[in-house]
């Protein structure tokens, strides 16, 4: 799942810096999470807009669903910023690769072609990811279908930086 705040471009990022640095460590042992990346874009850095934008992977849907109605946290994220709209996918992978602490992340949504076969696109579609997770500086990589839009959503936490990636402020991972 994933939920996007945009915030004003003169909005002073260090607040979202120092939230995320007090209390990011709070999800570190979440149960049901795989893993949670806290995730900023910043306007100074070149992006279009400020942005916080975490990105969750779940074990399960109980947890998600702990976290978001059942007083797991995000209920801070609604006194403090409104209620987001959350996008939630269902998983088709995830495989963790050689990188080690994460510093950016890409994420790219490709809608679902409506005349194709969907086993054969979403297998078709998760053959590169096995080559990519064994990229030096892929930490982890994951592919996850909304089927109610029919869109492919294509994660990847990286260990170095690049153009177009939001910037990795913590992460957490329960063990």
């Amino acid at each position: 799942m994933q939920y996007e705040i945009t915030l004003p471009a003169d909005y002073d990022m260090e607040i979202i810096r120092t939230r995320v640095a007090t209390r990011g460590h709070l999800m570190d042992s979440f149960a049901g999470l795989r893993f949670k990346a806290f995730l900023i874009r910043e306007k100074a850095a070149g992006s279009p807009v400020n942005e916080y934008a975490p990105f969750y992977v779940w074990d399960s849907p109980d947890g998600m669903g702990r976290f978001l109605w059942g007083g797991g946290g995000f209920q801070g994220i609604v006194r403090d910023f409104g209620r987001p709209a959350v996008r939630h996918w269902t998983g088709v992978t995830v495989l963790d690769g050689p990188g080690s602490k994460a510093r950016s992340a890409t994420r790219t949504v490709t809608p679902v072609p409506v005349d194709v076969d969907l086993t054969e696109f979403v297998q078709d579609m998760t053959k590169p990811l096995a080559e990519l997770s064994e990229v030096d500086e892929v930490c982890a990589t994951a592919l996850a279908i909304d089927p109610h839009r029919w869109e492919l959503v294509h994660f990847t936490l990286w260990s170095d930086t690049g153009p177009d990636r939001y910037e990795v402020l913590h992460m957490s991972q329960p063990s």
